[in-house]
């Protein structure tokens, strides 16, 4: 793709990721997309087809992919767990603070108006999760009884839980204390007695 449409294309997913995190999806309309972007409506179409098409796009560009949280989750200097701790607020972050991001999230939250099939946005850091907790167990840090897999599932459930729920009651700016209370009362259980340190203070 030529540079000039990569740009239009990247100017238009934003604009209507803008537009999806601050008025939902039913209520943002092509034109809408077309007159925050600056582009033509024919713009949207090209790139996009259909509006179902923009939002499916919004989705998989952060928040069913977490690419760019790839760097801290495979830095192998540092031990497992606390490359989950790490990574949750990271993703936490994200889910506040990323217009792209949010969008995405409220998208999925908003994913039966939508005739479209959106991508699992959980599937990947699930995996992600789960790798971590198997390489905890390997280095002799993991209580015995946890399964990473099961592990991994409820664990990033609960915490999209956490923040849904932190930002609808209590807003955004103590999300970080709230998810160090969650980690204070998760990590104990996960980890063996000989492998417990400091919890974390957040970040």
């Amino acid at each position: 793709m030529q540079e000039r449409a990569k740009a239009t294309r990247r100017s238009l997913l934003e604009a209507a990721a803008q537009l999806f995190a601050e008025q939902g999806y039913s209520a943002t309309s092509v034109n809408d997309i077309s007159a925050r972007s600056g582009r033509t409506s024919g713009a949207v179409y090209f790139h996009y087809t259909c509006k179902e098409g923009i939002a499916v796009a919004v989705v998989e560009d952060r928040f069913a992919t977490w690419s760019q949280l790839t760097a801290p989750y495979e830095d192998e200097t540092v031990p497992p767990l606390e490359r989950l701790v790490a990574l949750s607020y990271d993703i936490a972050h994200a889910l506040t603070q990323d217009t792209v991001t949010r969008a995405g999230a409220r998208l999925w939250a908003e994913r039966t108006t939508i005739k479209a099939t959106l991508p699992d946005p959980f599937a990947l850091w699930t995996a992600a999760a789960t790798r971590l907790l198997a390489q905890a167990r390997l280095a002799g840090h993991l209580n015995e009884h946890i399964r990473p897999a099961r592990t991994a599932r409820a664990l990033v459930r609960a915490f999209f839980g956490l923040c849904t729920l932190t930002e609808a009651l209590d807003g955004t700016t103590v999300l970080d204390d709230r998810l160090t209370d969650w980690w204070h009362l998760t990590l104990p259980s996960l980890r063996r007695e000989a492998a417990r340190e400091n919890l974390p203070a957040g970040r």
